[in-house]
């Protein structure tokens, strides 16, 4: 396992990299169009999904990861992007900006090319008893042990200093795991 340390600056000044994203709600195809004229090399998966209406139906286009869009860039083209309208953040690990290796860009490829309707799920990577950390939000730095995952995003946790018992509503991305007292880093 890997320390957040190996994760801390992964934007190259030469080597192009992959990175994720984060638009405006409905607005993927347009940034996608936008970094296009910009030059800027990106990659929005779509996927073919039929809908049913009342009196039709329809076969829409529509992003495989809702908001999200993939961006292949050099240091240089980082602000660019930024810049770019609709944009709002790069996805981040803490206060890391991590690249996505090739491997699974083109894993997405191949799901997409293949024509298959995926539904798109963040995975529980915790398990009863394992030593978090909330790494952002309010509740940043508070640590305890994972008594119980309800679902994706309703973790009971213990808190280490006070033993009472905690519940809470809390995004899964905004816990990490906690070893030898130090956050690691445990891909998704």
């Amino acid at each position: 396992m890997s320390t957040l340390t190996d994760y801390v600056n992964q934007l190259d000044v030469e080597e192009p990299r992959w990175f994720a994203v984060y638009t405006n709600y409905k607005r993927e195809k347009l940034v996608h169009k936008l970094l296009d004229q910009k030059g800027i090399q990106n990659y929005l998966p779509l996927q073919k999904v039929t809908r049913r209406y009342a009196r039709k139906i329809k076969t829409l286009e529509l992003p495989l990861i809702s908001c999200y869009i993939f961006v292949k860039i050099r240091k240089e083209e980082y602000v660019p992007v930024l810049e770019t309208e609709h944009v709002l953040k790069f996805i981040r690990f803490s206060k890391n900006l991590i690249a996505i290796p090739e491997s699974e860009i083109d894993i997405i490829r191949k799901v997409v090319g293949e024509g298959i309707e995926v539904e798109v799920e963040q995975t529980n990577r915790f398990e009863k008893g394992d030593e978090v950390e909330v790494v952002g939000g309010s509740l940043t730095g508070l640590r305890g042990k994972l008594i119980a995952a309800h679902g994706r995003k309703q973790f009971l946790v213990e808190l280490d200093s006070m033993g009472y018992t905690l519940r809470m509503s809390i995004d899964g991305q905004l816990l990490q795991h906690v070893k030898n007292g130090k956050v690691i880093h445990v891909p998704a």
